[in-house]
């Protein structure tokens, strides 16, 4: 079994030397004087032409990824400059954004832009580019990104038919305890554990995946698709193992047998401030493991950015052409 928890296993880790940190900082510093706003297209804008800048090494890696997410489906960059001093306390409301420009910020925008175009969807955070990932008082329980109980493995918004092609989550502050993991799961990996029959059963559209209640009402509009599809020996996968219901029988059963595939592939990792998680969204599945916050200021703090490798797919999503997908 892969599922030992690990600060960053070695055959999915890429760390920048302290001179490209020094460089990537001073970079994103003069990214961030161009403006005080985040979602400012002008901005972003900015941002692309920034990450032509960036270390070469760094980028190279950014790329090659981007070609191929290997057989673990995500890639976690350590060593990025974050810098504790400067951060505030640990937002710990619901709903939590970043909408002034921060270093942090700057760095997720840039990548973003190496990796495609940062996106958003407007029922989400309210369409914010830069979004917080930090617990939320009486939503423990809760199966999302304000919660600290475990958090099922999912591909990001798994429904929706833009959903994303790639998720960075950048660790600012670790939980106290640093024992919360973000967990991943490759179907490249777990493929080969499934049966014929559990193969074909997970083909066909016999799956309904749930939107989020801020998307909307449950089931409306919910159409039934396949959990595996495309080429059968490199299959993209969609499910969220908290919101994908089996509509027949051996729909429920190739859930299940998937689920134990995945579990039985798994990497959990603990990330520090300055590693960067991109997962990519087509392959990996992801989630998290329990922590205990203390809501003292210092709580767990990750920054999540969305990207869409290929903008003009979800152009009658995005009414004048901007990055938040409206519809």
């Amino acid at each position: 079994m892969l599922n030992a928890v690990q600060l960053a296993p070695p055959e999915v880790t890429f760390t920048v030397s302290p001179a490209e940190a020094v460089e990537i900082s001073r970079i994103a510093d003069q990214l961030q004087s161009v403006s005080d706003e985040v979602d400012d297209d002008a901005w972003v804008a900015a941002a692309r032409s920034s990450w032509e800048f960036l270390p070469g090494g760094y980028r190279r890696r950014v790329r090659e990824f981007r070609r191929d997410s290997g057989p673990a489906g995500v890639m976690v960059v350590r060593g990025l400059p974050v810098d504790d001093s400067r951060l505030p306390n640990t937002p710990s409301v619901a709903g939590s954004v970043q909408r002034t420009t921060t270093g942090p910020a700057a760095l997720l925008m840039m990548t973003a832009c190496g990796l495609g175009d940062p996106a958003a969807f407007l029922a989400e955070k309210s369409g914010a580019l830069v979004q917080d990932v930090v617990p939320v008082p009486g939503r423990e329980d809760f199966q999302g990104n304000a919660g600290s109980v475990d958090l099922m493995m999912h591909n990001e918004n798994a429904f929706h038919p833009h959903r994303p092609d790639y998720v960075m989550l950048l660790c600012l502050r670790p939980d106290h305890d640093r024992v919360a993991g973000l967990r991943t799961a490759s179907i490249r990996e777990a493929l080969p554990l499934l049966s014929d029959r559990t193969r074909q059963a997970l083909a066909r559209p016999e799956f309904n995946t749930q939107p989020p209640p801020s998307f909307g009402s449950a089931g409306a509009g919910a159409p039934e698709l396949p959990v595996l599809a495309g080429e059968s020996a490199d299959p993209d996968v969609r499910v969220d193992f908290a919101a994908t219901t089996g509509l027949t029988p051996s729909a429920r059963a190739a859930l299940t047998e998937l689920s134990l595939a995945l579990d039985e592939v798994a990497r959990t990792v603990r990330l520090l401030p300055g590693d960067l998680a991109i997962v990519d969204n087509h392959v990996t599945l992801h989630g998290r493991t329990a922590f205990q916050p203390r809501y003292d200021g210092r709580d767990r703090w990750l920054q999540r950015t969305f990207v869409l490798a290929d903008l003009r797919r979800s152009r009658d999503h995005r009414p004048g052409d901007g990055y938040v997908l409206e519809r």
